[in-house]
């Protein structure tokens, strides 16, 4: 649990450097001619220092994740990395000097509420491989999460935000469950087993759609479909197929907390972006 709470605070802090960059790059497209979709987007994006520091906690949070989840269930990991929002709250209060409400400052105790229930509550991950067509499944979603965020920034109209920021939560939930169906780290066993290609494409179609989702549409809308996409498909997964439980009696507790988590970060999703500062800062 300690690896999972440690990975939200890696990528709650990379939101807050990775929304600012996001905004200069969109900036430098319109001033500079730039085109070429979102792929160009995230090409403008990695010449920003705040999106490459991101990048870099992004990379030990995910090892953080890993760690997580060889060693609780899904669903655990799955609360506790949603309520990396809380921490972006809070850094952006910090170091942005962001205003939160006293609603928001609530909804952060909340998170860490039902995060504790689900310590309390949390047993073992599940020992249970799955049906061998799970790791197939997984990957057909990747794919279609990459077409989406290769193609998805074209398309207009109120429901856009929804669909570019469900999109990056499966992806992103894809990445969670796809960590547990690789069973060997062998060159040989990783290159024929499904759910690697599972992980690669689902988590750079993520990055894709959530690059867009950053700096285009309602930011609130987009990160409330992410958290709900990569929180609630990846918990069903873990506890259906891949045998994850609770301690024994504890089964009520780990659905309460699991919902107040959620919902405590659904009242943090404006954190999805960070507020634009001065270059300078």
């Amino acid at each position: 649990m300690l690896c999972a709470l440690g990975a939200a605070v890696c990528f709650g802090t990379a939101t807050v450097l990775q929304a600012v960059a996001a905004r200069a790059a969109s900036a430098e497209g319109s001033t500079g001619g730039g085109a070429g979709g979102e792929a160009a987007l995230l090409l403008r994006a990695l010449r920003q220092w705040r999106y490459l520091a991101g990048l870099a906690l992004d990379g030990l949070g995910f090892l953080l994740q890993i760690a997580a989840l060889r060693s609780i269930p899904i669903y655990a990991v799955a609360a506790a990395l949603a309520s990396s929002l809380a921490v972006t709250g809070v850094v952006a209060a910090r170091l942005l000097r962001v205003r939160l409400s006293g609603v928001e400052w609530a909804a952060v105790g909340v998170v860490c509420a039902g995060l504790a229930m689900l310590g309390l509550a949390s047993g073992t991950e599940g020992d249970s491989e799955g049906p061998a067509a799970l790791k197939w499944v997984m990957l057909a979603i990747s794919v279609l999460v990459l077409l989406l965020g290769l193609f998805g920034g074209r398309w207009t109209g109120r429901g856009r935000a929804l669909v570019l920021g469900s999109g990056a939560g499966c992806g992103f939930g894809v990445v969670e469950v796809s960590v547990r169906l690789i069973d060997s780290l062998a060159p040989s066993d990783l290159l024929t087993n499904p759910a690697t290609y599972a992980l690669l494409l689902g988590g750079g179609g993520a990055f894709l759609l959530l690059t867009s989702a950053l700096q285009r549409g309602s930011v609130t809308t987009a990160t409330a479909g992410m958290v709900i996409g990569e929180t609630i498909g990846p918990a069903l997964v873990g506890v259906v197929w891949l045998g994850d439980r609770t301690r024994e009696g504890l089964a009520w507790l780990a659905i309460l907390g699991f919902v107040i988590a959620v919902a405590g970060a659904l009242a943090l999703a404006r954190f999805g972006e960070a507020p634009e500062v001065d270059e300078q800062a």
